[in-house]
Formats: C-alpha cells, structure tokens, sequence
C-alpha cells in the first residue's frame, strides 16, 4: 500500500484510444487495499482497471535547474530559502523560477516584494509580460500575482506586505483549490522592518540590535505557509545574509522553519558560475533515496564528494601546484571542475545580459549528464563546453 501523500501514476488508453497519464496524491488509505487519492489533472477517460503505479514519494516540483533538482530538490509544499550576501544572484534566481514553473507546470505563483528595490519591482513586472506570464489583455490568464512594499516605503507597510502576499497565496490555496509557489524577497527585509516597528515602539533590542519578538513574527509568518486538502503553499523565500553571516539572528531563525536551503556563493560568483549554488552548503530534507530514488540520491552523493575532495585539495594545489598531486587526484580535480562548469546553466531571464539562450533541463537529463562525467566517459571533453 503507498504512504500517505505519496504521488501515484495512472497510465492507460482512453475509449477512443487516446493516451493518459494522470498524476494524484493519496489522501486517505481505506483499507481492503484501497486508497482515496486527488487527482492533479483532468480525469476524463479513467476507467475500473487501469495500471496505477506507485511512484515511492510524494509530489516534487523539478524546477528544471540544473543544480537544485540534483543536489538540493524542492519538495510541494516545501519551505525554500535562498541565502546569499548582496550581489550573488538571489532576485535572478527567483526570477528564473517563476518563469520556468510558469511555463512548464502551467502553475500559479504569487510573489512578495519585501524591502527590495523599486526598480527590482519594476523590471520583474516587464519581464514577466513580454513573457507572458502576466497577460494585461485578459488578466485571468496571468499566471503571476504581484504585490510590492519596497524600500521607500515606511516600515509598517514592509512588516506587513510579507503577510498580504501570503494571504493572497491562501486564496488561490484555498478559494481557487490550486497549488501555489509563494516567493518573497526578501525574508530579511521583514526581519529588518520589524525591529524599525520594535524600537518606535520602544522595546529593548535584544541581540546585535534585533527585536525581542524576532522569532515569534518569523514563526508568525512561516507556520501559515502550509498545505491543506484542497492545495499547498510551496514558499521560496530569498534570505539576505548581511556580511555573508549565516549565524547572524535573521538568517539564523529562519534555518529553523526550511526543508531545503540553496546557498549562494561569492566564490562560485567570482569565478563567473551562474547560478553561484554552493553545492556543498545546499541542503535538502527531500535527497534520500527512498524519496528520490537510489540513482538520483547515489549520483547527489557522488557528485558531493568529488567536489569536497576537490576543496581539500585546493590549499595543496594553491602551495604546490597540480604536479605535485597523485594521479588519482589529478582526474578528481579534472573531473570536479568538469562538475562545477556543469552545474551552471544559462537563465531565461538572463538571456538580455548574457546573450546566451536560456535552458530548461529535465531532471532525468540531469542525472544522466553528471553520471557521464563522473563515470570518465567525458574525461577527453574540455570544460568550456559543459556549462
């Protein structure tokens, strides 16, 4: 019998021989194995007696970059942080997942300017009509929902804009019966609001001049992202981290409330890699083989520790050079780099900045890719051309 909210494939012919396909989530078990389950699709044609497959996990939601689906993958109705210091990528990362989830799962997203820049605001917005994920001809089409307190405006409207996004998520949740991705950026700026709203209060700082209710307005907002019977919340919530901090007290709380966490890079940033994900820092409570399978999660593990063991070797080479290293080391380190270009990918939302065309990459496409070059079938190909 599957667990409940495990994701079942029903696969078969309709009356006029058309194939189907339809995904559920298992809701209920009922016993005498039988099992209530909701279906995420049209049910026109089921019929007593088609193949079910049990997939072995619930819902995901592939968001066709390359280094998140493998390394740290976003569960429905998963809370989602992106960390990163000023500069390395968060606005453009949100931006490139709304698009690719607006495009290929057709899903509704609702995103929360929080403290950001106002020209932030104004471009997402432009972008997302030529795009045409917002469609100002016929509104209803729009796949987007928008609403913005950016950093001109005064601090109760920025403690506050957090929580009217996700009401308006709640609606689609629970009035329109959708599955919802909430984006907020950034976490931080509401934090940041709340402790200007604290001392016109004049309430006592607590540490490094934080409110004292710091955690209570955090929990406040993330124990409302939830899933129901009639849809999810899955929340990708972009985290500032001042001076690169991660023990600072904001991003620090919100560790707290997150399945997954995708960490950005300075380094990788540097080094012209895009998305600048850390693979190693990046984690996910979804990568176990029993809920991604045993070759997604073998080939997550292997492509960690080639890239671990590159980073310890890195000092030897810095000191050294690559001369001194073994043999075996030396392909570690070719094949490491190899992975590090391959984890980058060119953005949608990128391309009028790059020029380079943007990229959808299905997860079974990812998997295959990193097991080539970690099996050496790519050892004679040069790195420029894995990116």
């Amino acid at each position: 019998m599957p667990n409940i909210y495990n994701a079942l494939v029903v696969k078969g012919r309709d009356t006029v021989g058309q194939p189907i396909n339809v995904t559920c989530e298992v809701q209920q078990l009922l016993g005498n194995n039988r099992v209530r389950a909701v279906a995420m699709s049209a049910t026109d044609g089921l019929m007593r007696g088609m193949e079910v497959i049990d997939t072995g996990a619930p819902l995901s939601v592939p968001v066709g970059i390359k280094v998140v689906d493998l390394l740290a993958p976003y569960r429905r109705g998963g809370k989602i942080g992106l960390f990163g210091g000023a500069g390395v990528g968060k606005t453009v990362l949100i931006m490139e997942l709304i698009n690719n989830i607006a495009k290929a799962h057709g899903g509704v997203s609702v995103f929360g300017g929080v403290g950001e820049r106002t020209r932030e605001g104004n471009d997402l917005y432009m972008e997302m009509k030529e795009s045409g994920v917002i469609n100002e001809e016929n509104i209803a089409e729009s796949k987007v929902a928008l609403v913005y307190g950016q950093m001109n405006e005064p601090p109760g409207a920025r403690m506050r804009v957090g929580l009217t996004a996700l009401t308006m998520a709640e609606y689609f949740r629970d009035v329109n019966e959708q599955d919802v991705l909430l984006f907020i950026d950034n976490i931080f700026r509401f934090v940041q609001a709340g402790s200007e709203v604290s001392a016109l209060l004049g309430r006592m700082p607590s540490a490094v001049g934080y409110q004292p209710t710091l955690s209570t307005e955090m929990g406040s907002l993330q124990e409302r992202i939830t899933s129901t019977k009639e849809g999810s919340i899955t929340s990708i919530q972009a985290v500032y981290v001042p001076a690169d901090d991660l023990t600072d007290p904001a991003p620090a709380t919100t560790f707290a409330h997150l399945d997954a966490t995708t960490v950005l890079s300075r380094g990788l940033a540097a080094k012209g890699i895009y998305p600048a994900v850390d693979p190693l820092d990046s984690t996910s409570t979804m990568l176990q083989p029993r809920i991604v399978g045993e070759e997604h999660y073998e080939t997550a593990q292997r492509v960690k520790q080639t890239l671990q063991r590159y980073k310890e070797l890195q000092d030897i080479i810095a000191i050294l050079g690559l001369d001194e290293l073994s043999e075996e080391d030396r392909l570690t380190v070719a094949r490491a780099r190899k992975i590090e270009r391959f984890l980058s990918q060119p953005f949608f939302v990128a391309e009028v900045f790059t020029g380079s065309p943007g990229k959808y990459v299905g997860l079974a496409e990812t998997i295959k890719g990193f097991q080539l070059i970690l099996s050496g079938e790519l050892d004679g190909v040069r790195k420029e051309f894995l990116a």
